[in-house]
């Protein structure tokens, strides 16, 4: 059974950096195109970032293009956010997820996605 664990969030002041980590158990992650998401308070589930089977493709929400970046690491089963020039609206639990579908591409819909770590919160301070 695969077992997604994010970490790495915390407090962090406007402007600067976090880098979150999702390790997976159980299961390689290395054929599947793996997915972050977040959700602020009283908000939908929304789409951060994606990246495909092998790292070459990553596609970005517009709120975080040219902020974030995503990477994964085939040897240790993980995959990275990391966050640069944060703002308090990126304030949210932050999850990853694998996505059910193969191919060249990342996915963006929650849907396309079947395996959801346990979330790690995000807070930014103005």
């Amino acid at each position: 059974q695969l077992q997604l664990v994010e970490s790495g969030g915390g407090l962090a002041q406007a402007g600067g950096s976090l880098r979150l980590s999702c390790a997976a158990s159980g299961r390689t992650l290395n054929v599947h195109s793996m997915g972050w998401f977040r959700q602020a308070p009283g908000k939908d589930r929304e789409f951060v970032g994606c990246i495909n089977w092998n790292g070459a493709n990553t596609s970005y929400a517009d709120s975080v293009k040219g902020r974030f970046t995503i990477s994964r690491d085939h040897a240790k089963n993980t995959v990275y956010l990391q966050m640069n020039s944060l703002k308090p609206e990126d304030t949210a639990v932050y999850y990853c997820a694998k996505s059910r579908l193969y191919g060249r591409m990342c996915y963006w819909a929650i849907g396309d996605y079947d395996y959801w770590g346990q979330g790690t919160q995000v807070t930014v301070s103005s």
